[in-house]
């Protein structure tokens, strides 16, 4: 299972989310190029940046500190993963064009399918799809709003358009520590040959333990990181 360690960025600093609530950002570096390296020195082998301004402002905001936290990265062989803001398809080749390796794309997938399927197949093996759920339903423009679109079918349709994976995250637990969801998780996998990544609520080495054994391929990995409640080293010894 990849562990991939978690970068968001709030006006320039890299900060956690209650649930998604900017009102509830813990502030952890005020200096997230730092921080990357510091994933990297323990032994990361991709990054996940998300622009939480862009996330809220509905385009992207940070491209300048992404591209300079891509461009550490690859100098160290260590892939990057982006979202946050990309609403429409210039803001996709916009977060592309700082390097990327993939791009993370939520609102766009349910509001603008056609374009979703269209950079999916322009972009092979780039594009991830976010499905934020809330209560089983997708979540869009920054977790604000509730779509009406279920957590399953957009599963079936990004898999159908050739994503590269999905990032499912369930906001009732993100930030939490309460524990991930594991078997909604599962459930989202099973039935599905692209991979499924695990987001939201990780709280301890035994939430990795409970994810591995149900064969999830990746985990993004955030305040518990922060926190101390494990380190990146513990993580990636048992994934």
């Amino acid at each position: 299972m990849l562990a991939i360690p978690a970068i968001d960025l709030l006006g320039g600093q890299a900060v956690r989310l209650a649930e998604g609530d900017p009102a509830r950002a813990t502030v952890y570096a005020a200096d997230p190029l730092a921080k990357l390296r510091e994933f990297i020195r323990a032994g990361a082998t991709r990054i996940h940046v998300v622009d939480l301004d862009g996330a809220f402002a509905g385009h992207p905001v940070q491209t300048a500190l992404i591209q300079t936290l891509v461009e550490a990265a690859h100098s160290l062989g260590v892939e990057v993963e982006v979202g946050g803001g990309l609403r429409d398809r210039a803001a996709v080749e916009v977060a592309l064009a700082t390097g990327a390796d993939y791009v993370v794309i939520g609102t766009l997938a349910v509001r603008e399918p056609d374009i979703a399927h269209a950079l999916c197949r322009a972009h092979p093996g780039r594009v991830i799809v976010a499905i934020d759920a809330r209560d089983g339903w997708v979540a869009i423009s920054g977790w604000q709003e509730t779509s009406r679109v279920p957590a399953a079918a957009l599963a079936r349709a990004a898999a159908s358009w050739g994503a590269v994976a999905l990032l499912y995250t369930d906001i009732a637990r993100d930030g939490l520590q309460v524990g991930v969801a594991v078997e909604s998780t599962a459930a989202l996998q099973r039935g599905l040959e692209i991979p499924v990544i695990a987001s939201g609520g990780v709280g301890s080495l035994a939430d990795l333990d409970a994810l591995r054994k149900q064969h999830i391929p990746a985990v993004i990995l955030g305040r518990a990181l922060y926190e101390g409640s494990f380190t990146l080293q513990e993580a990636l010894a048992r994934c």
